[in-house]
Formats: C-alpha cells, sequence, structure tokens
C-alpha cells in the first residue's frame, strides 16, 4: 500500500510556481494577485483562508484579504466583487463559501468575472470544462487530477466510481474523470440515494468519497488493489486533541488502507492540494492563458 502524500506533492508544486514567478519578474512581469472576501468568523473558512495567504506567500504571489462581519448586506458584498473585477491589479479572486443566509450564493458565483474566477465556480468555467475548453477548473478536482498524474496512477480505461454529486466536487470531477484528455475513465456517479452503491464500489479500480460522511467507505466496499482518494473532512469531536476535534475522512483508513494499492490520508491528502490548484489557476490568471 502506498500512501498518496498530498502535502509533499503541494509543496513540491508551490516551490515550482515560486520559481515560475521569480522568472516573471525578473522579465519585468507583474507578481501575480489573489484576494479573498470572507464573510463572519466560520472556523473552517478562518482556516482555509490563512492557508491560501500562506500559500500565496510560499508562490510568491501578493494576497488580499478582505473581511466582512455576518450582517454584510449582499449589495455591500456584490459591490466588493464588482470592485475586484474591475482592479486590474487582482489576476483572480474568491470569495469564501459558506456565505451567511440572508445571501444568494449563486448571485455572487454569478456576479464574479469568469476571467478572475480562479475557484471555477462561474457558469462559465463550469461549462467550458463540460466541453473540454480551457477554463480555470475548480479546485478540488483539479488536485485530486494532480496527485493520480504525479502517483502514476492510470486512469484511462479504468473503473472509477465517485461518492457524491455536488456542483464543488462530485460533479466536476466526474466530467473531468470522463474527459478524454483529463481521466479518460469509465465514470460512474453514486449518492446517497443509489441502490447499487456499495455494489458499483466493489468492481472500481478508483473510488472518490466526497459524500460527506465519516467513515463512510468500509473494507467490504473496496477491492483489493483499488486506489482510493478520500476528499472528506468532517471535524469529529476528539476529547484527546487541544483543538477537541480531530479531522475524519470519509474513509474508515485503518480498515480500508491494507486493501488498497494506494490511498490518500485525512488530513495530509487531497486538502493541500485544493489550495495548491488555486494557486495553479491564480498564475494561469495572471499570465492570462485562458481568457485574453
Amino acid at each position: 500500500m502506498t500512501l498518496i502524500d498530498g502535502k509533499a506533492t503541494a509543496a513540491a508544486i508551490k516551490g515550482e510556481i515560486a520559481e515560475e514567478v521569480k522568472a516573471i519578474i525578473a522579465a519585468g512581469g507583474k507578481q501575480p494577485h489573489l484576494a479573498a472576501i470572507l464573510v463572519g468568523h466560520d472556523g473552517g473558512s478562518e482556516t482555509y483562508v490563512k492557508n491560501k495567504v500562506l500559500a500565496c506567500e510560499a508562490c510568491g504571489f501578493k494576497s488580499s484579504l478582505i473581511r466582512f462581519e455576518d450582517d454584510v448586506t449582499e449589495d455591500e458584498l456584490l459591490a466588493k466583487v464588482e470592485e475586484l473585477n474591475q482592479d486590474d491589479d487582482v489576476d483572480g479572486f474568491i470569495v469564501q463559501l459558506p456565505l451567511p443566509r440572508h445571501i444568494d450564493e449563486q448571485k455572487v458565483i454569478m456576479a464574479i468575472d469568469y476571467r478572475k474566477d480562479v475557484d471555477g465556480f462561474h457558469p462559465v468555467n463550469v461549462g467550458r470544462m463540460a466541453i473540454g475548453l480551457p477554463c480555470f477548473v475548480s479546485a478540488t478536482p483539479l488536485g485530486i487530477l494532480t496527485l493520480l498524474r504525479r502517483y502514476g496512477v492510470k486512469t484511462s480505461g479504468k473503473k472509477c466510481v465517485i461518492l457524491g454529486r455536488s456542483n464543488i466536487v462530485g460533479k466536476p470531477m466526474a466530467q473531468l474523470m470522463m474527459q478524454k484528455n483529463y481521466g479518460d475513465a469509465t465514470v460512474t456517479v453514486c449518492h446517497s440515494h443509489s441502490a447499487t452503491l456499495r455494489e458499483e464500489c466493489r468492481q472500481a479500480d478508483i473510488i472518490i468519497a466526497a459524500i460527506g460522511q465519516p467513515d463512510f467507505v468500509t473494507a467490504d466496499m473496496v477491492r483489493e488493489g483499488a486506489v482510493v482518494i478520500d476528499v472528506g473532512t468532517t471535524r469529529v469531536p476528539d476529547s484527546t486533541r487541544k483543538s477537541g476535534y480531530r479531522l475524519n475522512g470519509d474513509v474508515k483508513f485503518d480498515e480500508v488502507a491494507p486493501r488498497c494499492e494506494m490511498i490518500t490520508p485525512v488530513p495530509g491528502g487531497v486538502g493541500p492540494m485544493t489550495i495548491c490548484s488555486l494557486m495553479k489557476n491564480t498564475l494561469a490568471a495572471a499570465k492570462k492563458e485562458y481568457y485574453q
């Protein structure tokens, strides 16, 4: 069994990005600039945005963090989005989700200039991805693809089961894994109402678990020699930890790992690659690789 080390892979890629940024600046080019909007004080979002700022430093990017309290109006938030759309120094920006209930998340996503949408959530980027055109690919699926490639996992013609159908992971992951120029796999998407979920998993060469239920994938669902990618990051109470909780994946790691050819841990697997992919998208935005 090989442990897929997302932390080490992400560090290596950030080092590669930093070298490229140095070369761009040395040639008289502009330093890439990523901005983030954070609303409220959600613990998970705070940690994620903090890690994005640190990643920007590691890559040699300029970063800006714009904070709003929970009571910010939708109009105020949309005005800030438009301001970032018009700011020529900002190459890409993200609005950290989830947002408070009184704000329409889809309306905010739609308001972002798709040429700066480095999260890859805008319908233009989602649509371009679906038909195989250059675009900003959603960060978590892009991170998973990068891990599979770096670890030499053969995906072409393989049976891939994706657990979960979210707009952020499940759906884009399925699109990418079936596309000829990405995964080129035979893809099955399962979810909480799938009648044959266990049977589908047992036939899979690759399982990508993004269902949001701790320890959902057990040993009897995984065939010998499968590759398992665990996207789950649920906070589970743990009195032995200083924080009072631990991060738990969707896969029951201790019993599943011995059956696998390769598996990602939680934490230290997909998580670091998500932020790393955001950095890759920001560099692409700064270089105007997809949109002029």
